[in-house]
């Protein structure tokens, strides 16, 4: 405030501050409460935009990509598709393996009884024969490649696979020429009171011994 004297009269001057800049805040306040529900509501804006942009990128890119997956794998379920399921069984050709019942025991027709029951199954069977020697235990002979007839023999007629051996000089047979198979019975699977059965003779020769 100013006095000045003009004359005899006497003027009162006021001078007004010059004025400043008041910020809002200052006049209306505002509450940390509602400050932070605002940045809330935005930072949720925010979230929910985002979430937005993915899923439509995410659905852009299954529609240019998922076609391919899908041709891909349709193309592999065809080529799979093409090639047949391999096994592992093997058949054997009965009528086309000779097989020969020889009796290692003094039960009488044992060979024959065995021979039949072979032809029955469908074996090529030669006409039985006595072993040269008695026999323990039953054994059974295979030809080279004859293996599996050989186990499927053992299989028909009940006796263990470690019975099955190679055929070679030691089987107590004199004649093995042109056989696949040579049954030598052992008391084991020889029995008693075998009834008398007839087995059809073929080309392979045989030499002369007890009845069997």
């Amino acid at each position: 405030m100013a006095v000045v004297a003009i004359g005899q009269s006497t003027i009162l001057a006021t001078h007004s501050p010059p004025h400043r800049h008041v910020p809002l805040s200052s006049i209306y306040p505002v509450s940390p409460l509602h400050a932070y529900r605002q940045t809330s509501r935005a930072r949720s804006i925010g979230i929910g935009i985002a979430c937005l942009g993915a899923l439509a990128l995410a659905g852009f890119v299954g529609s240019v990509v998922g076609p391919h997956f899908t041709s891909a794998s349709s193309s592999s379920t065809t080529t799979t598709s093409l090639h047949p399921v391999s096994t592992t069984t093997s058949t054997v050709a009965r009528s086309r393996v000779t097989v020969l019942v020889a009796n290692g025991t003094q039960e009488p027709n044992a060979g024959a009884h065995f021979a039949q029951q072979l032809q029955q199954q469908g074996w090529s069977v030669s006409v039985p024969q006595n072993t040269t020697t008695a026999a323990s235990t039953t054994t059974i002979y295979y030809a080279p490649s004859q293996l599996p007839a050989a186990a499927l023999v053992a299989s028909e007629l009940g006796v263990p696979m470690a019975a099955v051996q190679p055929l070679s000089a030691s089987v107590p047979v004199a004649n093995v020429a042109g056989l696949d198979v040579v049954v030598v019975l052992g008391p084991d699977l020889a029995g008693n009171g075998f009834p008398a059965t007839t087995v059809p003779a073929t080309t392979v020769p045989t030499t002369t011994a007890p009845a069997t």
